[in-house]
């Protein structure tokens, strides 16, 4: 489908829930991007896309970017992204059918046991389908704080959450994203792969899974694949390896000092490029007064 089959287009924005997404780090990364962006046929890589709030920030505020490349580890995300891009209409049909269902349930009761039989079919599916990714979109909507956490089976295990009303079919967006998705080549797999798209100059945003801050704090698992410190190691090296070919990058973590003072893995890790504490706010937690104002990485080779 063309631009010329929508009405009007509105400014995509991400189609999914995420914990973790960069929303509240974007003015930081948009002033960091702004600083190198001068410069004609600009190549823009996200190794870690996930829900893909910078990636839309980017497509919305930089039309000069042209070539661009997402990839994910999680290959439920990345089908979801590859069938918005072919052919959003079939899934959104599926949606509001979901939806309609949805929203004709009386009580909290109904509507739980419906978004559990719903995550079981989602859990029966072992390889690509539209009805995979329809539930994919329905779970994210209406389970627990849009968590997407998996077992290590790889089955979906977040429960139930409490949303009123949710949006589970954003027409208008999934329509946006499809027509903005055009110019982006999507890929899954490990996050050194995207190393071989990079055209000089690019700039690489590089959202790996966060160390966790505390002992309690790595509750979520992202995909079977454990990202644990050995990773982040690598992680670093392939930054090095993008700062040597002579393009950009720019990595968001944890800061680990939050709760422990002492703790200077990533101080050290990356003690030659330029590392910048980002005050952000926590509401991920399940408890109220957990939650609040801690510090977040941004790191930099330029």
């Amino acid at each position: 489908m063309s631009s010329s089959g929508v009405v009007s287009l509105q400014n995509p924005k991400p189609f999914l829930k995420w914990v973790g997404g960069k929303t509240q780090l974007i003015s930081e990364i948009d002033q960091l991007i702004n600083k190198i962006i001068d410069e004609e046929n600009f190549c823009y890589i996200e190794p870690f896309v996930g829900g893909g709030a910078v990636l839309f920030h980017i497509l919305n505020q930089f039309n000069n970017i042209e070539n661009i490349v997402i990839n994910d580890i999680n290959h439920n995300l990345v089908n979801a992204y590859r069938e918005i891009q072919k052919n959003p209409l079939e899934l959104i049909d599926l949606l509001l059918d979901i939806e309609t269902n949805y929203y004709t349930l009386k009580n909290r009761e109904e509507k739980a046991n419906f978004y559990l039989a719903k995550r079981e079919i989602f859990n029966r599916f072992n390889d690509y389908s539209l009805e995979k990714i329809a539930l994919l979109l329905f779970l994210n909507k209406t389970c627990f704080n849009g968590l997407y956490r998996v077992n290590k089976k790889g089955k979906f295990n977040v429960p139930f959450g409490q949303y009123k009303k949710p949006n589970i079919c954003d027409k208008n967006n999934l329509i946006s994203v499809h027509h903005y998705l055009q110019k982006v080549k999507v890929l899954q797999g490990d996050f050194e792969e995207t190393l071989k798209y990079a055209i000089k100059p690019s700039i690489f945003y590089l959202d790996p899974p966060y160390k966790p801050i505390n002992l309690t704090s790595s509750f979520t698992s992202y995909s079977e694949q454990i990202f644990d410190d050995n990773e982040q190691i690598r992680l670093k090296k392939f930054c090095d390896e993008i700062h040597r070919q002579g393009n950009y990058f720019i990595l968001s973590n944890s800061d680990v000092k939050n709760y422990d003072h002492s703790n200077n893995f990533f101080d050290e890790l990356y003690k030659q490029y330029n590392i910048k504490r980002v005050k952000v706010r926590r509401n991920i937690n399940s408890k109220g007064n957990k939650r609040g104002e801690i510090f977040e990485l941004l790191i930099t080779n330029f």
